[in-house]
C-alpha cells in the first residue's frame, strides 16, 4: 500500500458558489444594488436561459458609468460587462487557473459543468486558501523528508498578507508557524 501525498488543489475547492447573476437588460443602479445586498465585487451576465454572457466588477462601473458621467439608470448591463466570461472546468488545478488569471490580466473564472454555470473563482478565494497549501507542503515534507516542517517554508518568500500587523507583502516568511512581513520579521527578532 502506497501513501500518495501529492495533493493537487483543485478549482471546486476554491470557488464561490451559487453565483450572483443578472440578466442583460438589467440596469447599472439595480446591478449595484444587488452587488450590496449580496456584497460581491462583481455579477455575471447571463442571457434568456441562463448562459453567461460576461461579468461586471466594480471597476467596469467605475470606468465605463461614473468616470464618464452617464446616467446609471439608464446603461444596461450589457453595455458594461466584460466579455466572454473565461470559463474553466471545476476540476482544473489551481495553479493552472491561477496561471490562466496571470496571462490573461483577470481576477475572475466562471467555472462550468456541463456547460451549466456552477461557480466563479477569484484570486481573492484562491489567497484564501493559500494557508491550506503551505499546510499541505509542510505535513508532506514533514512525513516524507522527516525535517522540521517549518524548514520547508522558512527559506521561501510568499506574497499575502502579514500575519501579524495584515498588510501586504510579496516578502512574507514563515516565523515560528506564522507568515510575517520583512518589518514584523525585525521587530519579532527586536522583541527577542
Amino acid at each position: 500500500m502506497t501513501l500518495d501525498l501529492s495533493p493537487k488543489m483543485i478549482v471546486k475547492e476554491a470557488m464561490s458558489s451559487p453565483v450572483v447573476t443578472v440578466k442583460e437588460e438589467e440596469n447599472v443602479v439595480d446591478l449595484a444594488r444587488i452587488m450590496e445586498r449580496t456584497n460581491v465585487g462583481a455579477i455575471v451576465v447571463v442571457d434568456e436561459r441562463d448562459n453567461p454572457l460576461g461579468i461586471v466588477t466594480e471597476r467596469d462601473i467605475v470606468l465605463r458609468v461614473v468616470a464618464k458621467g452617464l446616467m446609471p439608470k439608464e446603461i444596461k448591463a450589457k453595455d458594461v460587462m466584460s466579455y466572454p466570461l473565461k470559463m474553466v472546468d471545476p476540476d482544473m488545478s489551481l495553479v493552472d487557473a491561477m496561471t490562466m488569471m496571470s496571462k490573461l490580466n483577470i481576477r475572475r473564472l466562471g467555472v462550468s459543468y456541463k456547460g451549466k454555470l456552477v461557480g466563479i473563482v477569484t484570486d481573492r478565494d484562491i489567497l484564501r486558501i493559500v494557508p491550506t497549501i503551505i499546510e499541505i507542503v509542510q505535513e508532506r515534507s514533514r512525513i516524507l523528508g522527516g525535517g522540521s516542517a517549518s524548514d520547508v517554508i522558512q527559506t521561501e518568500s510568499l506574497t499575502g498578507f502579514c500575519d501579524r500587523c495584515g498588510l501586504y507583502s510579496s516578502d512574507l516568511r514563515s516565523v515560528d508557524g506564522d507568515f510575517l512581513c520583512e518589518d514584523c520579521r525585525i521587530d519579532k527578532e527586536l522583541e527577542s
